[in-house]
């Protein structure tokens, strides 16, 4: 299997206490049977803010609340639109997610590995960043989805852990030959033009005696993506590769890099579509295309732009209706104009807003857009789009910087390559030790 990226975190745990209580009389026929006293004591107290223990491996509890806030983060990303037996399906591989966290914090510890708290708030304060939040703000954020501040440090720490566990136990007894680079580099440029593709997977192994259910669940997975549900946190979540902690992306491969199954569907699919469950030695593995290209060709679509945004948008209930002759006004308008320098004045008379975008790569443009701006000459602009809740917009077109011949990556960058694809190798088998040898017990 071909496997790139950061090896695999699960999610954090928290310790907490269950409390006891017995059971209060009733005071209805229904009770008569139970022979209860009619006089009772109630022994401790039941704290309804405290959750029991649903897992304790070796010797750190993982709760409820544990699952159910690292549960809040994935169905954040979903959407809310899990729901029934999928959202209980989803519950359970969180919970064995945080089952393998606590392993790697706890093989981590074992060897005199400590994440500092000031290190833990830095990665979290560049999470939020990616949020575009303050600290605080992100905190507030995460309470509003049913998740915490403390749940999402406690993953960031398991991420680094295992990290800084890989680069002291594994990495330095990985080597990575001259020749093989070289190799690498000769085949690319034998393939130059040939296409190779950005690829996400999610990959489920299975035995024999398991593959009926582990279709299933790959089955399932593909259908809840294809109704809308985000593939990068059921990687995240589901997939048994390494790529799992970047969402499953495989980053740029050629077809001769995958194994056949895979370069078959990686043909067939167009960009954001994903594909049946593929069987594969080991397991099945669920790709989406994220993207494609040619190997060392220069694309277009790597082209910088700079645009200007005329947008117009209108009162909350307006129907279309009331709308249509506006519309029109600012169509007519936009087909007019002739060149950059007329598009503000173009917008004052028809009281459309104006903003100035520069160095925005057409690839990073949702795709009808990158169709339309490639095929436009500098000062065109683009037919109308957009809504009536968010508005019609237009973009003109005043300038394009043409991409470089694509000269491939360079030496250092594929021989880090082959260098993450064997540590993460290694670091699934260590995993899986660390599995088998635990002490989990289930509540």
């Amino acid at each position: 299997m071909f496997r790139k990226g950061l090896a695999k975190a699960g999610f954090g745990t928290a310790v907490a206490l269950g409390a006891l209580s017995a059971m209060a009389p009733a005071q209805t026929s229904s009770a008569d049977g139970l022979n209860l006293p009619s006089d009772l004591t109630i022994f401790g107290h039941a704290d309804p803010s405290v959750r029991k223990a649903t897992a304790i491996v070796n010797g750190t509890i993982i709760t409820d609340t544990d699952i159910d806030q690292r549960l809040a983060l994935v169905l954040a990303a979903n959407g809310g639109r899990i729901e029934g037996e999928e959202r209980d399906r989803l519950r359970l591989q969180v919970l064995r997610n945080l089952i393998d966290e606590t392993l790697q914090i706890q093989e981590a510890k074992a060897h005199e590995i400590t994440i500092t708290p000031a290190e833990i708030q830095q990665a979290y304060a560049r999470v939020a960043g990616n949020f575009k939040r303050s600290p605080t703000d992100f905190a507030a954020y995460l309470r509003q989805q049913g998740s915490s501040e403390a749940s999402m440090k406690r993953q960031i720490e398991g991420e680094l852990a295992w990290r800084r566990l890989l680069s002291r136990r594994i990495e330095p007894f990985v080597n990575v030959g001259e020749e093989e680079v070289r190799g690498v580099i000769d085949r690319l440029n034998a393939s130059k033009g040939a296409q190779e593709f950005r690829i996400g997977e999610i990959y489920l192994s299975s035995t024999p005696d398991t593959n009926a259910e582990t279709l299933a669940n790959a089955e399932r997975i593909v259908q809840q993506v294809r109704q809308g549900a985000s593939f990068v946190a059921y990687a995240r979540q589901y997939s048994e590769a390494s790529t799992a902690a970047v969402g499953g992306d495989l980053g740029w491969v050629r077809g001769e890099q995958l194994p056949e199954p895979l370069a078959a569907a990686a043909q067939s699919l167009q960009a954001g579509q994903v594909s049946d469950p593929i069987a594969i030695p080991g397991g099945y593995s669920i790709i989406a295309l994220i993207d494609k290209r040619q190997v060392l060709t220069a694309d277009p679509r790597d082209a910088l732009l700079s645009l200007k945004q005329l947008s117009i948008s209108f009162p909350a209930g307006a129907t279309r209706a009331q709308v249509t002759p506006r519309v029109e006004a600012f169509a007519n308008a936009v087909k007019g104009i002739q060149g950059c320098g007329k598009a503000n004045d173009v917008a004052a008379k028809v009281g459309a807003e104006v903003v100035d975008n520069d160095q925005i790569k057409v690839r990073d443009l949702p795709a009808p857009l990158q169709e339309l701006l490639l095929n436009l000459q500098i000062g065109q602009a683009t037919q109308p789009f957009g809504s009536l809740t968010d508005g019609i917009r237009a973009l003109v077109l005043c300038g394009r910087d043409d991409p470089e011949v694509a000269t491939g990556p360079s030496f250092d960058q594929i021989y880090a390559q082959i260098e993450e694809e064997r540590v993460n190798r290694r670091a699934r088998r260590y995993l899986r030790d660390l599995r088998r040898d635990a002490v989990v017990d289930y509540r």
